[in-house]
């Protein structure tokens, strides 16, 4: 953690003529920007397996066709298809897990008073009028929702709701469209659970930005308005 808590210091050192106090929390914006271009090639990967499975959709309207009446029949068919033509249905959650740990990391730092035995300085660092090391519950009690530091969570659950929402009406169409088409059926055994709960994940952000350190906040905001934007280039 010291390793990342000094990257983050010499980042801000760096925005500081820009960014003054708040050069910490643009540090943190940029490393998430870095960690997002480091897993764009598996996002990439990602879509091209969407577009893939897409391609499928004639042979397995042939397989539901064949094998309606055997459902387990047509798993294992729907299944064999998809290792013979190398496409993974669940290829598309890849780049989110190889960010957890960046994540947890930046969580870590932040929730932490000493790094290394040493005090952690960069709880110093604020986002405006919000320290970074804080969370919605300290801004609530420090002048309530519309305090300084209050004001600044405000602008961040704006921006979750605004990708949430974005992201809620893109992903309902296009789970449900790739993994329960007309015709009943389940491409991939335990999809359907998968395509009911994907449109809402978006939403559980505005819970996450709500009880992490604001620090950890910043790139989780960073992160999924990125996908965001991300998914919309790639996927169109």
């Amino acid at each position: 953690m010291s390793v990342f808590a000094n990257l983050v210091e010499q980042l801000a050192e760096l925005l500081e003529p820009v960014f003054h106090a708040s050069a910490a929390a643009a540090a943190i914006v940029l490393f998430t920007a870095l960690v997002r271009l480091l897993v764009h090639p598996l996002s990439r990967a990602a879509a091209r397996g969407q577009k893939a499975r897409t391609e499928l959709q004639p042979k397995i309207a042939e397989l539901r066709k064949k094998h309606g009446r055997n459902p387990e029949r047509l798993q294992q068919a729907v299944l064999e298809l998809h290792t013979k033509e190398k496409v993974s249905p669940l290829a598309g959650c890849l780049p989110g897990l190889l960010q957890l740990p960046a994540f947890f990391v930046l969580y870590h730092v932040f929730s932490n008073r000493t790094i290394g035995g040493e005090e952690n300085s960069l709880l110093g660092h604020r986002l405006l009028d919000a320290p970074l090391g804080h969370r919605w519950v300290d801004a609530l009690d420090d002048g309530g929702v519309f305090g300084a530091a209050g004001l600044v969570y405000v602008g961040l659950f704006a921006v979750v709701i605004a990708v949430a929402t974005f992201n809620y009406r893109r992903s309902k169409r296009m789970t449900a469209a790739q993994a329960l088409p007309a015709g009943g059926g389940e491409q991939v055994p335990g999809i359907g659970a998968v395509v009911k709960v994907m449109p809402f994940i978006s939403f559980f952000t505005v819970v996450t930005v709500a009880v992490v350190p604001l620090a950890a906040a910043l790139y989780v905001v960073t992160s999924t308005t990125w996908s965001a934007v991300e998914r919309a280039v790639l996927y169109r």
